[in-house]
């Protein structure tokens, strides 16, 4: 079984107007309400691809209660954690002149964290691979994610880290199988702007395969002293949304079954790839991926990173 955790699930609730007008009065052409949050989106990807997957996460008021029966529509295993604070929820406002996408996130708040890293303690030694993705509740101590990714660790799980912040650079300490920044976090945790550097440089400094994500320029990956760049056959536009959530699925999935490291990445750019394809986070059909899987271009790099 796969656990994927996070304390910050959302109700994602997405506005299509035909143009967005700020300052003005907008009309909303369609609406959509889903179960979201990156987490929730990974363990979506993870049963979608036939895995056994399972996800931790809170639940509180009327939003909660939504996002649990949204989990079951969905098909996603899940034990939620009950706070008294009502669930937050993410607006996405599209703008279907322009195909933009703004977004206003709700803060998290999980009231009792100590009761959720209990719950997470219970659930790790029945698991594979743990994933450990999202951000933290805005109550939770900063070091949160580093405690959970010690108990997997302590319990001898791999696990896959995607957060950011101080939250990432304290989890980071923790040993983290591997770590799935975007080119921003990557940045954050090294102070270096070329993303092969970066990642060489937290790859370095912590002990941990670095996979990062570069939107349509596909990955670049180091682990030791080998570093890889992989991307699409071909640049690709779409909803970028869940491209990221779609990699931490497929390491997840490729840390169970052992793949190796190249077919892995492969497997993670053709999956974000169809991802990309998909209107909704989460989501992805099966002839994209088939057909992205096909000559995804990658390549091994130097020590140097060049």
């Amino acid at each position: 079984m796969i656990l994927c955790v996070s304390a910050s699930p959302a109700l994602d609730v997405t506005y299509r107007v035909e143009r967005l007008t700020v300052g003005a009065t907008n009309r909303i052409r369609e609406t959509a309400r889903r179960a979201g949050g990156k987490a929730t989106n990974v363990a979506r990807l993870l049963v979608l691809l036939g895995q056994d997957a399972r996800l931790l996460t809170t639940a509180g008021g009327e939003t909660g209660a939504e996002l649990a029966a949204g989990l079951s529509r969905l098909g996603v295993g899940h034990d939620l954690v009950p706070t008294t604070s009502a669930t937050r929820r993410t607006f996405a406002l599209v703008d279907e002149t322009t195909d933009t996408v703004t977004l206003l996130n709700e803060p998290a708040l999980v009231d009792d964290w100590p009761r959720f890293v209990a719950r997470a303690a219970e659930l790790i030694p029945s698991a594979e691979v743990v994933v450990l993705s999202g951000s933290l509740p805005a109550d939770a101590p900063v070091d949160g994610l580093a405690r959970l990714t010690s108990l997997a660790r302590g319990h001898g799980r791999p696990v896959v880290l995607d957060a950011s912040g101080p939250a990432l650079l304290a989890a980071l300490a923790a040993r983290p199988t591997v770590v799935k920044p975007n080119a921003d976090e990557l940045r954050d945790c090294a102070d270096e702007s070329d993303p092969v550097l970066a990642a060489r440089a937290v790859a370095d400094r912590f002990g941990v395969l670095v996979v990062a994500s570069l939107g349509a320029d596909g990955l670049v990956a180091v682990a030791g002293d080998t570093a890889w760049r992989a991307r699409p056959r071909r640049r690709l536009t779409g909803n970028p949304t869940g491209a990221g959530d779609a990699v931490v699925a497929a390491l997840a999935r490729g840390l169970r079954a052992g793949t190796a490291l190249g077919p892995l990445l492969a497997d993670c750019v053709a999956l974000a790839a169809a991802a990309v394809l998909s209107p909704t986070a989460g989501e992805f059909e099966a002839a994209d991926y088939q057909r992205e899987s096909v000559d995804v271009i990658s390549e091994t790099l130097g020590r140097a990173g060049r």
